[in-house]
């Protein structure tokens, strides 16, 4: 698990709310406080679309999970959070999609059963005007192995390093 407490507010929220720089992480949660608190649980609801009519921009926010993507709920976060008064707080929860287990499990030489792996994820917190986001991993078992959390651990340093949030 690692915890960043982002000190470029300003440039790490316009890669999450204006920029596509975390489209493809899923929504585990979301939770915005301004005048009143909006919460949102993530889960995708097919049952609201119409199969024969579904709109290519409404099919972009359907993952193969069941969870949609921060792409699909981007806009409606950015509509909650804009304005000239900052949120009270915020935090969201990011997950990473399961297809991309695999890839960053091999490129790291880590062998792993994916389906062992519940879910690698990303909190975005916002509370007292300080910006925190912490890693961390779930299994669906236990085990005293911490390499999913390393390797999860580097990849969001490097991702934040090539967004310019050293």
């Amino acid at each position: 698990m690692l915890a960043l407490q982002i000190e470029h507010v300003g440039l790490f929220m316009n890669h999450l709310l204006r920029q596509d720089s975390f489209d493809d992480f899923l929504v585990s949660s979301a939770t915005i406080t301004t005048f009143t608190t909006f919460t949102i649980d993530g889960q995708f609801r097919p049952e609201f679309y119409d199969t024969d009519t579904i709109t290519e921009e409404e099919a972009a926010g359907i993952s193969e999970e069941s969870n949609i993507t921060w792409k699909s709920i981007r806009p409606f976060c950015f509509q909650l959070m804009k304005g000239k008064r900052l949120p009270l707080s915020f935090q969201i929860v990011l997950q990473c999609p399961r297809g991309q287990f695999i890839p960053l499990f091999t490129k790291n030489e880590l062998i792993v059963d994916p389906d062992n792996v519940f879910g690698l994820f990303l909190n975005i917190q916002y509370k007292n005007n300080v910006l925190t986001v912490t890693t961390g991993s779930s299994l669906k078992g236990f085990s005293m192995d911490r390499s999913i959390d390393q390797i999860w651990d580097l990849n969001i340093q490097g991702v934040f390093s090539s967004l310019g949030l050293e």
